[in-house]
């Protein structure tokens, strides 16, 4: 057979459509053991050739699929069966020659075997959860999969968990990546060693057969792929490809998925040169192979790829990866076939933009990028199949399998160095993709596998220039979106910048090249070679100057712009991702001062591109007006590597600082920004829109602020710190635009800003100056001061919670990792600085997450309000923290004022900044200040208090960074004479600040009151005259060399710079310096000004001392401290000056002004002398001692006040609640029964809408405002005290059948087997599912008002989540959602007190009066027959109860629509209200009173509806049971006579608590006491007697017997009938003449309780019986009568409730103990009525005794309902829930949801599920809660409420270790369960509160 096989293949025939012939088919099996015997031989050629053919002839079968797929030639497909046909029968050939004859399944378990599984290896796409543990963690990119992080052990380690964004693979048992402490169990072991070899013959067929079927693959994708049109985007035809492929491609996966073994066999084909050459090169007589080689060759060409053909190449590529560059470089050079970079496709794309403006720029390195990106190779299998993978775009199917592969060391290599070589094809293409984003995904899955292991991208950085394929490929694809940049000289620029408007930009295509780029730089040894190479740098440096100034904004000065661009996002975007992370990769290795080289070289790539760039756009000194950049990445990254250089690696500043005019240009540009963000806050950008307000504070944001605003900051402060002070401080107010305001006089003329501008300008210049003279970010501190003083400032603003605190502290990125440096750091900090704040709840519901607040003793030393400045984004920020600050103070005592900002002490500079300080003593500065002092004294307009606080601020800092001791005489001035000479003497402040100026000349515009004046005037000179006399000579000789003159600060800097200019002789910069002077020249329109000379006589000392006099709004308020307490002087630091107000402020500089110098000290004294005749010292403070006095009383009298307000609100408060209260009616009115004509009182109610009061009557009623909705609360009881947890493994199952609903099912459908329907119907209860529940805010309404309202509402378009259609609304006074109105029933109050007389009547003759009334139908106080408003609102009403359950939980008659069945549900009603108050008070009532439900309760009122809908019906009397309770029957026998009907059911079986409601509401209304307790007498008769029946049940045989005989001892004594023995014996004798105990069957042994009855537990038994009838009784006692409920022990609880309801005889002593038996009270002879009862039981007995047993064991003690128990750890629930598939639809649902209530699994919003329009949640919230439904979301940790048709978020119960939430488990962290908010959620579940406290609700439309 297999010769003829052979015979039928040999021959090379060119293939046919048609399959294999069918004799081949039949036996594959047989055909490949032969061949696998052939080849096995060593002579193998004959088999080769024989295998071959074969092959040939079986994959080339699947020729005409592709071309059927092309639409070419579909008819030759029509072969037998179609093309899938071939396809399946190609595959199953593979796999039988695979497995070499034998079967293919166990061809796979042998290789599995050999498996050397080191590493897990698992692939994963999007979507996937996975872990990375930080712990753990080499490399920051490390992840796990689920299986392998749970079998590890990660304890206490920094993890989280993750949904992968685009796919990744398992790390497990990668030593590269992770460290081996966290491997998992099945990857500890290094296994290759007991591993044994594989046997050759296994995979030897696998040898031959893949070679080919990889090579048809690759044929296969060559036919598939056209080129997509011009126009029309192909996806389409390539997914159909792709389709087609599926099988082959999850053929090869699965081959990878067998282990290693069989992945080094695919390593070894993928790989094999000689085999891709044999089998593609086109060369042989196959037409087919040749067609196809042209294809892959078009597809080639198409890409703008060449290939190199020429002999020459062949012989240079051939030799090892490492020269293949060069040699390529080589051919580039010396043939021409490289096309230019833009290939066509390329001009066709800049063309459809259509930007005439866009210049490109050629790379300089033009031959070498050529290369890079234009020219491929393919040598092997793998190489191509990227290609077409690529080409493809990376479909998810083939990625896989890529990557699957991995785990084979030796293919990592290979693919890694393929994966390079394409990289600039891989980008061209994704440039061109139209799914970019899946694109970039899926590329981000293959290289971060690869790049992350740091031994590997090393090797592929030597081996093949992967840093010079990245950096140019980044620069290729920036290239493509330049434009010309507007920065500065439009005209002239040279400069070009990328346009942030481009998709490529906008989308973010670049992230994918830009994140490995990051990648590879995070490995020491691939950033040294970055750092080491010159080429690359500059390069860099090129890229980064594409970014330096782009997204230019220009102030608009007219009209508002017309479209708000919003392209800052991606400018921003793309300067952090593609500059900064890369520079702060680099800048993490470069740590030591082994590195300097590397800085050094950095920084001079930088300046030297930062010159080119001032070159460009042909700056010279001044920024170009009204425009701003905040992009200066090259400014940044010679700040940051300056500040590294200095802080890490010992570098001296100097010598890689330029020369001062560099310096000078350097600062410009980023002064412009801190500027222009003053101006953005002044409202001065306000018509370029909202989005430059978005740029300042994303600029400042904490994402960028450490690599934007920091940097720009700190090279401001080496600029300031290196360059002439006087330069630098009038170079800053120029910046800001206010040297014209800085004039003495009191009114000046700006040019250049707006008077509104003026005073925040001023503020952001001065502030400016606050934040560059006090920070210390990077000149001095340590990281974890750093990290501290974020904290601080962080905490500051708004209590934070911990995640906030880890987003909005600026990590110092390192790229990549989502990890702040020295987190364990960041945890010590945090609990040294702040206190933790527990999740708390409010009483509104809302839930609070865990936060941290900052430590007193924070406040008290650190609050930094600079740092605070620095960091907020919004400005309102700035002010909390204030104001969180003088609360702080109020609290702790320590200032009860408005405080000013703290002065706080500053880390010391490093010395290499030590010239920061000389900007606090400059003349310009001192100039400033003592201007703005005395403006401010002058109440000069347009200055704040905020001006003030800056300048002090500033002196203080000038104080405290003074230089060396001063000595007291003058320093000789030296140097030229400056007009700012005539000011000052020296530079020092110290001195400066007690130096005297008399007269300053200033220029005013005419019409300034200074002009007018003849002499100038002087308010202080007489007293200050003698001060002078010391010093006239000096002062006067100065004035003779003229006043001081008017200082321009413009004209000062000008003279600097021309210095500086002339300096450096170059040339070129003379000849333009024309060109920008002029621009300064004055305008034309400038006012006429006028020189005047002002008369000032002021020294900063006697300023300072005036202004505290000014602040305190009292003369001479400021006395040297020193005067009184030497000690000051010595030991300066007081706490009493470190909090306060600006007068605290100006006596602490004083006091410092003082310590410095003596002269300074004794001039202040002689100031305050000469203000202040001197005072004995002790009266001043007791003067103060007054003020302050009157400032305590002062603060006590606001104090009372306030309290006695909120006492008053508070009053008010409880009296709307009192007034509210409709529960207590009767207390109201005291009543005296004995006047002869009693007054008549009505209740009296409130209207809450038009706010009149009066009764309630039957023409104008009024209604309560209630919410009724369906309950299924109560059908959730069970009888076992243990909580149901939930269910979180397949064996942990809740079956539903013992729930208190499923009980009381189960027993109204025996009675219904059995007995006649409509007396089963009175014989129990509904409701405990789908009951209607009755709640009230208590505020009551007209109802005709209410009908106004609502028609108000329906007209009110605006719905807050209520719909008005189904009657909702809120409560016009409490805004509680309610959705009807229940009508008070119109009634005086004296009735129900004269009804509640005792009367002394036997309780024969109650009964008789209870039966008549029950008989007489309708007797109502209303007449039902005339209409009236009040019962028609009681009808409809009523409808409203009704339809707010489902039919289904009201229909339980056999016959639909029966009145048995209103009936039913009308008691039922009463009974759940009654029921559930009763769970809302602990399920007892032993706590007594009203409880808070009672407050809530309507059941007065409710009462009254049912009841008059009950007496509509009348129970016909043969059939009422109040007769069989109290009446004796003559003939027992009748029942048996009509045996055909179903008999009644046994009063036994009546359930007695709905037999009292049933006997209540068919009175008339109201009720009389006396008639109610007779009723509750006769009942509890009953009730007794069920109990003992259970008992009997209960015991077993021999017990019976014992007590059968002991009670008919006694039976006859005279209390027989009260005494339980008796009556148990009588109803055991009664019973066993039926057949009820016979049946003791082996399952009854099961039902009887093993213990041995004690008189004690047969008491404790009956009395458990009983009580819920107690309990349920006492409760309407309460409610319809008024009595208050006694409170009591649990274990008394049967005594007092028994004696509350009057069933214990008053004479009854308490002292032996209680016996229940002793309540019982027998209408008639209690034997002859058991006797009754249990005859009617023995009936039925004699044909179902199983039943009529189970029937009387009822279950009365029910616990509390309880949701259900959740285990402690989230990730518990999570593991199980997230995979499992739905019941229904069998598919893992994409939302998965669980039901809190019963622990059913359902779809979230799923399709798959929906049944009539209603989705899985929606409806089984209507099945299990009757419309309310309690869902724990799986995926997102938290919980949605679905009540009706609405539905809200409630939260979360899972918090984080920090009491935080994790919605949509974004953070990952391991979550715990909070049991108190767990107990909020039940208890809202319990009281029907979730409408009341939860306030955002929505409709959910069924889709849920």
């Amino acid at each position: 057979m297999a010769a003829a096989a052979a015979a039928a293949v040999g021959g090379p025939q060119p293939p046919q459509p048609e399959l294999p012939a069918p004799g081949l088919a039949l036996d594959k099996a047989a055909t490949a053991a032969h061949l696998k015997a052939a080849l096995s031989r060593p002579d193998n050629r004959a088999g080769a050739e024989e295998l071959q053919a074969l092959l040939e002839r079986v994959l080339s079968a699947e020729r005409p699929l592709a071309a059927a797929a092309d639409g070419e030639e579909a008819a030759a497909a029509g072969g037998g069966g179609g093309p899938g046909a071939a396809e399946e029968e190609a595959l199953e050939w593979c796999k039988c020659l695979l497995a070499g004859g034998g079967g293919y399944d166990e061809f796979c378990a042998a290789v599995r075997a050999y498996d050397p599984a080191a590493l897990c290896g698992l692939v994963w796409t999007a979507n996937f959860v996975a872990y990375r543990c930080r712990t753990c963690g080499i490399s920051p990119c490390m992840s796990l999969c689920a299986e392998c992080f749970h079998q590890g052990d990660h304890t206490g380690h920094d993890f989280n968990m993750f949904r992968s964004q685009a796919g990744g693979a398992c790390d497990c048992g990668d030593s590269n990546v992770m460290r081996e402490s966290g491997f998992c169990k099945r990857h500890q072991i290094k296994s290759s060693s007991n591993i044994p070899c594989v046997p050759k013959d296994l995979l030897m067929m696998s040898e031959f057969v893949l070679p080919r079927f990889i090579f048809c693959l690759i044929q296969y994708l060559r036919e598939g792929y056209n080129e997509p049109a011009a126009d029309v985007p192909s996806e389409k035809d390539l997914n159909k490809v792709l389709q087609l492929l599926e099988p082959q491609i999850s053929f090869l996966e699965d081959l990878t998925k067998m282990g290693g073994a069989m992945r080094s066999v695919l390593t070894q084909v993928l790989t094999n040169q000689q085999n891709y050459k044999d089998l593609t090169s086109g060369l042989g007589e196959n037409a087919c192979a040749k067609k196809s080689h042209e294809k892959y060759l078009i597809a080639l060409k198409s890409s703008g790829l060449t290939y190199p053909e020429d002999k020459l190449v062949y012989g240079l590529q051939e030799p090892s990866a490492g020269t293949s560059t060069l040699a390529v470089q080589g051919f580039a050079g010396a043939t021409g076939t490289l096309g230019q970079l833009d290939s066509s496709d390329e001009e066709d794309q800049d063309g459809s933009q259509g930007l005439g403006k866009r210049k490109r720029v050629k790379l300089s390195s033009s031959t070498k990028d050529q290369s890079i990106m234009d020219v491929l190779k393919h040598k092997s299998f793998l190489e191509e199949l990227l290609f077409w993978t690529i080409k493809y775009e990376f479909p998810q199917k083939m990625v896989t399998f890529l990557l699957n592969m991995l785990p084979d060391q030796e293919y990592k290599v290979a693919f890694t160095k393929t994966f390079v070589q394409h990289y600039a094809f891989i980008m061209k293409t994704l440039k061109k993709s139209h799914e970019s984003d899946t694109m970039s995904n899926r590329i981000v899955h293959i290289s971060v596998q690869l790049f992350s292991n740091e031994e590997l991208a090393r090797q592929v950085t030597e081996e093949c220039q992967l840093l010079d394929i990245m950096v140019t490929v980044l620069l290729y694809m920036m290239e493509s979106c330049l434009i010309k940049s507007e920065l500065q000289d439009e005209e002239n620029s040279l400069h070009v910048v990328v346009n942030c408007g481009e998709a490529l930009l906008k989308n973010n295509t670049y992230w994918p090249l830009v994140s490995d780029f990051i990648n590879i730089l995070s490995h020491q040894s691939v950033a040294k070679r970055f750092l080491e190479d010159h080429g690359l740098l500059v390069t860099w440096m090129n890229f980064v100057s594409f970014f330096q100034g782009m997204n230019l904004n220009k102030r608009e000065l007219n009209e508002h712009v017309e479209f708000e661009s919003q392209t800052y996002y991606a400018a921003f975007a793309a300067e952090l991702e593609a500059c900064a992370q890369p520079m702060w990769g680099l800048l993490s290795h470069c740590k030591v001062r082994e590195t300097q080289e590397y800085t050094r070289n950095v920084v001079r790539y930088c300046l030297e591109a930062l010159q080119d760039w001032f070159d460009a756009i042909n700056f010279v000194d001044e920024p170009a007006p009204n425009q701003v950049t905040f992009h200066l990445p090259l400014h940044r990254y010679y700040a940051m590597f300056l500040s590294k250089a200095v802080k890490c690696q010992e570098l001296d500043l100097d010598s890689v600082l330029p020369d001062q005019e560099m310096l000078m240009k350097l600062m410009i540009h980023p002064l412009q920004i801190q500027a222009s963000l003053a101006e953005i806050h002044s409202n001065m950008w306000v018509r370029n829109g909202l989005q430059i307000k978005g740029q300042a504070m994303t600029y400042v944001q904490s994402h960028f602020c450490n690599s934007m605003i920091d940097p720009d900051i700190y090279l401001l402060q080496v600029c300031a710190s290196r360059l002439d002070p006087d330069y630098f401080i009038s170079s800053v107010f120029e910046r800001f635009k206010v040297v014209d305001l800085l004039t003495m006089a009191s009114q000046h003329q700006n040019t250049v800003l707006d008077a509104e501008h003026e005073r925040s300008m001023l503020e952001g210049a001065l502030t400016f100056l606050v934040i560059l003279l006090s920070l210390r970010l990077h000149l001095g501190m340590s990281d974890d001061e750093i990290l501290r003083a974020e904290m601080v400032a962080q905490l500051c603003m708004n209590d934070r919670t911990h995640s906030s605190l880890l987003d909005l502290i600026p990590e110092n990125p390192n790229p990549k990792s989502g990890i702040i440096p020295g987190s364990y750091s960041f945890e010590s900090v945090l609990s040294a600085v702040a206190d933790f704040k527990a999740p708390v709840f409010e009483p509104g519901g809302s839930m609070q997450q865990g936060m941290y607040t900052p430590k007193a003793e924070v406040w008290d030393q650190e609050f930094d309000p600079v740092m605070v400045i620095l960091r907020t984004v919004y400005r309102r920020d700035v002010q909390s923290a204030m104001d969180r600050y003088t609360a702080f103070l109020k609290q702790s005592g320590k200032f009860p004022g408005n405080p000013w900002p703290p002065y706080k002490k500053r880390t010391t500079l490093h010395p290499s900044y030590k010239g920061l300080m000389r900007l606090l003593h400059c003349k310009t500065l001192h100039i400033v200040l003592f201007t703005l002092l005395y403006k401010i004294l002058m109440d000069h307009q347009n200055l704040s208090e905020h001006v003030l606080c800056m300048v002090l601020y500033l002196i203080e800092l000038g104080l405290e960074n003074s230089a060396e001791e001063e000595s007291d005489e003058e320093a000789s001035v030296c140097g030229p004479e400056r007009c700012h000479d005539s000011w000052f003497p020296g530079s020092n402040l110290v001195s400066n600040m007690r130096h005297f100026i008399n007269y300053v000349r200033v220029r005013v515009p005419e019409t300034a009151p200074e002009v007018k004046r003849d002499s100038p005037a002087s308010t202080s000179s007489d007293s200050l005259s003698s001060l002078h006399s010391s010093r006239r000579p000096k002062v006067l000789q100065r004035e003779n060399s003229g006043t001081a003159q008017v200082f321009s600060l413009v004209a000062e800097r000008r003279k600097k710079f021309q210095e500086i200019i002339n300096r450096s002789s170059s040339e070129a910069n003379q000849v333009v310096r024309p060109k920008t002077s002029n621009k300064w020249s004055a305008p034309g329109s400038a006012p006429q000004l006028t020189t005047a000379i002002l008369e000032i006589k002021e020294s900063i000392l006697s300023l300072l001392i005036k202004l505290h006099h000014k602040l305190s709004g009292k003369q001479n308020s400021y006395y040297p401290p020193w005067l009184d307490d030497i000690e000051i002087l010595i030991q300066p630091e007081i706490p009493k000056y470190n909090h306060g107000d600006g007068i605290t402020a100006v006596e602490r500089i004083l006091l410092k002004a003082a310590l410095q110098s003596r002269m300074n000290k004794r001039i202040i004294e002689e100031i305050c002398r000469k203000v202040t005749p001197p005072v004995p010292p002790k009266k001043i403070t007791a003067a103060e001692k007054k003020t302050l006095d009157k400032e305590e009383r002062r603060q006590k009298a606001r104090e009372r006040q306030q309290k006695l307000l909120a006492e008053f609100a508070s009053r008010q408060k409880s009296f709307m609640e009192t007034a509210m209260d409709v529960d207590s009616p009767e207390n109201d009115i005291p009543m005296e029964i004995a006047t002869a004509e009693p007054q008549v009182s009505e209740a009296v109610y409130d209207c809450v809408i038009c706010g009149q009061s009066g009764p309630s009557s039957e023409d104008r009623p009024t209604g309560l405002v209630v919410l009724l909705q369906a309950s299924s609360v109560l059908g959730q009881c069970r009888d076992n005290i243990e909580p149901k947890k939930l269910p979180i493994t397949e064996e942990e199952q809740i079956y539903p059948w013992d729930t208190c609903a499923a009980v009381h099912d189960v027993r109204l459908s025996l009675l219904q087997r059995y007995f006649k329907d409509s007396s089963c119907l009175l014989a129990v209860s509904i409701g405990w599912e789908g009951g209607v529940y009755v709640q009230t805010c208590g505020h009551t309404l007209h109802i005709d008002c209410h009908k106004s309202y609502m028609e108000s509402l329906r007209n009110d378009q605006v719905l807050q989540g209520f719909s008005v259609d189904k009657g909702e609304f809120t409560c016009p006074l409490c805004r509680q959602f309610a959705n009807s109105v229940l009508p008070c029933y119109p009634g005086s109050n004296v009735e129900s007190n004269l009804w509640q007389r005792p009367s002394n009547k036997s309780i024969q003759d109650l009964i008789k009066e209870v039966e008549e009334l029950q008989g007489r139908p309708g007797a109502f106080p209303v007449s039902i027959s005339s209409e009236t408003n009040l019962s028609k609102e009681m009808e409809s009403v009523m409808k409203d109860i009704k339809n707010t359950t489902q039919k289904k939980y009201r229909d339980y008659s056999k016959t639909p629509g029966s009145p048995d069945n209103d009936f039913l549900f009308m008691y039922s009603v009463a009974r759940t209200n009654l029921e559930l108050e009763l769970i809302h008070r602990g399920g007892n009532l032993c706590s007594g009173g009203a409880s808070t439900a009672g407050k809530r309760s309507c059941l007065n009122q409710l009462f009254h509806v049912l009841a008059l809908h009950m007496r509509l019906y009348s129970i016909d009397s043969e059939y009422n049971p109040w007769r069989k309770l109290t009446q004796l029957v003559e003939e027992m026998n009748s029942q048996q006579g009509n045996e055909e009907q179903q008999p009644e059911v046994p009063i036994l079986y009546h359930d007695v608590t709905s037999l009292l409601l049933i006997q209540i509401l068919m009175m008339p209304q109201p009720l009389r006491k006396d008639h109610f307790t007779c009723i509750v007498k006769v009942l509890f008769t009953l009730l007794y007697t069920q109990a003992l029946v259970a008992l009997s049940v209960k015991c077993n045989e021999e017990d019976r017997l014992a007590w059968k005989h002991t009670g008919a001892l006694k039976k006859n004594a005279c209390d027989a009938e009260k005494s339980y023995e008796v009556l148990l014996s009588f109803v055991i004798s009664e019973l066993s003449k039926g057949k009820l105990y016979h049946e003791e069957g082996t399952q009854e042994c099961a039902m009887v309780s093993p213990i041995a009855w004690s008189p004690e537990s047969m008491e404790k038994y009956l009395q458990d019986f009983c009580l819920p009838f107690l309990r349920i009784t006492s409760l309407l006692q309460h409610h319809l009568f008024g009595e208050d409920l006694p409170s009591c022990q649990e274990e008394e609880e049967f005594s007092v409730l028994s004696s509350c309801l009057g069933l214990l005889p008053t004479f009854y002593q308490t002292e032996h103990p209680f016996i229940s038996a002793s309540c019982l009270d027998w209408p008639v002879p209690a034997f002859d009525i058991i006797s009754q009862w249990c005859f009617e039981i023995n009936s039925f007995t004699e044909r179902h005794a199983e039943q009529g047993k189970a029937l009387l064991i009822q279950e009365s003690r029910w616990k509390l309902p309880h949701l259900l128990q959740l285990p402690e750890n989230y990730n518990t629930i999570f593991q199980y829930y997230h995979r499992k598939t739905c019941s229904v639809c069998t598919k893992v649902p994409k939302d998965p949801a669980v039901c809190l209530v019963c622990g059913t699994f359902v779809c979230l919003k799923g399709l798959c599920c929906k049944q009539q329009s209603y989705c899985e949640c929606v409806l089984h919230s209507q099945n299990c809660g009757a419309g309310t439904g309690i869902f724990l979301l799986i995926n997102a940790s938290v919980i949605i409420i679905i009540r009706g048709h609405r539905f809200c978020l409630w939260g979360s119960v899972y918090l984080d270790a920090h009491g935080e939430e994790d919605r949509d488990l974004r953070r990952g962290k391991p979550l715990y369960i909070c049991k108190e908010r767990y107990k909020v959620l039940e208890q809202q579940w319990i009281s029907h509160t979730f409408d009341h406290i939860n306030k955002r609700w929505g409709p959910h439309y069924n889709g849920l």
